[in-house]
């Protein structure tokens, strides 16, 4: 959003004093240095590690109003979209839970990478909560390179002011876009995606159902089982760590940690 405050009207020369064309603006003045120093702050702000599914409640609309007519004016620049704006357009394309809940496991294992490097946490966090927002709507089995997921997705992004950074990385997790990965963001994204949802499937048929009780010995033996959770690519699998440069053992029990952090919410804990 680019909002700029029209501007200020000039009095004709002649009138009485300079104070009274100040005196009507003067409000707005200590209005907007209060909201550019304190509320603006307040809109940054993102969940705690621990809020996964839901994400934090919106600003009060009185505050987004002023901000959008004063401080957006002030500063001069874009607002960056924050997470939950990322988890409101994920739950406007996708009503599955557990597509919503992968996009989430993912976020996770990627955000745990992110700490770990020293990266950025919450453009890295974007990039993986959104990689699939528009899958559920076009999933493009036919695996087309400019329509569907997530070429669509990525025209929406973009049109919604999330960085090429993040559209890229997004792009280039789907080996059919044609868009050779990169960064460490886009080896990250496609290393954790594949796994995060083979982990997933993995806890789901444990007797506790749990993430915290499965062991990387019993996630080796099930990528052996080719009937086991078919839909994921163990290619991919063992690509991803590749393009890491790390053991897939290692790549494994790092992204269950991840998920253990945040078992609760992923609705991975099951009767532990």
């Amino acid at each position: 959003m680019n909002v700029q405050e029209p501007a200020a009207s000039h009095r004709a020369e002649g009138v009485k004093t300079q104070a009274a064309g100040l005196l009507p603006r003067w409000p707005c003045h200590i209005a907007q240095r209060l909201l550019y120093g304190t509320l603006l702050s307040l809109t940054r702000m993102q969940p705690h590690k621990d809020v996964l599914l839901h994400g934090p409640p919106p600003p009060p609309y009185f505050i987004t109003s002023c901000l959008s007519r004063y401080t957006i004016g002030f500063i001069g620049e874009s607002r960056m979209p924050t997470r939950y704006d990322a988890w409101k357009l994920l739950c406007e394309y996708t009503a599955s839970e557990s597509l919503r809940k992968h996009m989430l496991a993912v976020e996770a294992c990627v955000r745990a990478y992110a700490r770990k490097t020293g990266a950025d946490e919450e453009t890295w966090g974007l990039a993986a909560l959104l990689h699939d927002f528009d899958y559920e709507r076009w999933p493009n089995q036919e695996h087309a390179a400019e329509q569907g997921h997530p070429s669509d997705g990525a025209k929406i992004l973009r049109e919604q002011g999330y960085s090429e950074e993040i559209v890229r990385a997004i792009l280039s997790h789907a080996d059919y876009c044609n868009v050779p990965r990169q960064s460490a963001l886009e080896h990250t994204l496609f290393a954790c995606d594949e796994l995060a949802g083979f982990l997933t499937a993995c806890a789901y048929v444990r007797p506790s159902k749990s993430i915290l009780d499965l062991e990387v010995d019993s996630v080796k033996r099930r990528m052996k089982d080719k009937l086991f959770a078919k839909g994921v690519s163990r290619e991919d699998v063992r690509k991803g760590a590749e393009e890491l440069g790390v053991p897939l053992e290692e790549h494994i029990a790092f992204c269950i940690g991840a998920l253990r952090e945040h078992a609760e919410a992923l609705g991975l804990r099951g009767s532990l």
